[in-house]
């Protein structure tokens, strides 16, 4: 054990001597998470608004500010005509258009239906989607509230009326925060792009120096070569985070409900995975540039089908076969339960064992090619 540890000293004093690499260990995953935390929102705000009202009423005048007060909307200008609205939604000056048709106050007291047009720009599918789902919940609230008035008014006459009313509650992110949902999830995929490549890079820096064939012939074992390679990044991993975990929760004000005991120790299964990613990109590579190509070949795909940009049941079939092999997958999962939800391994059993299953398969072909490459 103890020729591990020199060999694990002798890769940290590589590790410090190399100035360039310390930013990216350190500042690298917390620049990541603010980036993150502050730019990348599920939430769409301060959506263009362009209205045009013919029929210039108090029930019209009623729907325009109910689109600016749900605080994600800004009405640009009010023009007349349905023609400078389409200019307006073509030049990109606004997303959604509104239009009132003349009459629209009075079909609505007369008990008709009232009409009114909405144009939304899906140049851009995801925020034309977002846009036009909040603007007709709008206008829905709008319309229960036209309902509740005129059942209030026959209450007076009748008995009685019945109705339905929803009570909503949304339990974990009651504020539903793109940033509680969006933290947590960093922790999987910076410690995936930042140990992979470093791993990866490892094993190729030695060769390109030369002196990977003087450890070889060396007294020290195979395997203690390679504990004492990865144990520095197992380290940096943890280290890395504790960073992510104290930025999310005294920075974002991201809660953590869970055990962080149970979390750490989840995480060590995760590491399994992504130094053996880091292990097998290795095999695979003769430069540090071929490995950093190779880490990132295998890391982006990963990225893509964990569900933690796009959700996988967006995805078509055949593709959500394909995640069930990716770690970060399931590692996702954990976390979001442990931070958010505060569960525990009863209600995360199936994923822990699909992520120990696929860290000790993915661990073992790398430690496999690696031995068959010191063999050649």
């Amino acid at each position: 054990m103890s020729r591990v540890l020199l060999l694990a000293k002798k890769e940290v004093l590589q590790l410090l001597r190399d100035k360039r690499m310390l930013p990216l260990l350190f500042i690298a995953p917390i620049i990541q998470l603010i980036m993150f935390g502050y730019v990348v929102q599920t939430e769409v705000k301060h959506i263009g608004v362009i209205v045009a009202d013919s029929d210039r009423s108090v029930e019209s005048q009623i729907i325009a500010d109910k689109l600016t007060n749900a605080g994600y909307f800004e009405i640009i200008k009010r023009v007349d005509g349905e023609q400078k609205v389409a200019a307006c939604i073509r030049s990109g000056e606004a997303t959604i258009g509104l239009i009132i048709p003349k009459g629209f106050q009075d079909n609505i007291k007369s008990g008709q239906t009232a009409e009114l047009m909405l144009v939304v720009d899906g140049s851009d599918a995801t925020t034309g989607m977002q846009a036009q789902q909040y603007a007709l919940g709008v206008i829905a609230a709008r319309s229960q509230e036209i309902v509740s008035q005129r059942l209030d008014s026959m209450k007076a006459i009748t008995a009685k009326v019945s109705s339905v009313e929803p009570r909503i509650r949304v339990w974990y992110n009651p504020d539903l925060k793109s940033v509680n949902y969006m933290v947590p999830g960093l922790i999987g995929m910076i410690l995936t792009l930042i140990i992979t490549i470093l791993t990866s890079m490892a094993i190729v820096k030695e060769r390109e120096r030369g002196t990977l064939e003087q450890l070889i012939v060396t007294p020290i074992e195979r395997w203690e070569l390679i504990l004492g390679k990865i144990l520095p990044f197992i380290v940096i991993a943890f280290v890395e985070i504790a960073l992510i975990l104290g930025v999310g929760v005294f920075w974002f004000k991201v809660p953590f409900r869970g055990n962080i005991f149970l979390l750490l120790a989840l995480c060590i299964a995760f590491l399994f995975t992504i130094v053996g990613l880091g292990l097998l990109a290795s095999t695979m590579s003769r430069t540090q540039h071929q490995a950093q190509m190779t880490a990132w070949f295998l890391n982006m795909p990963a990225v893509m089908l964990s569900g933690f940009i796009f959700p996988i049941e967006n995805m078509p079939k055949v593709i959500q076969l394909v995640t069930y092999v990716v770690p970060l997958r399931y590692f996702l999962v954990i976390v979001r339960g442990i931070f958010l939800k505060g569960v525990g391994l009863e209600a995360l059993w199936e994923q822990v064992l699909m992520l120990s299953i696929l860290g000790l398969l993915i661990f073992s072909i790398s430690i496999f090619r690696f031995q068959k490459r010191f063999a050649d």
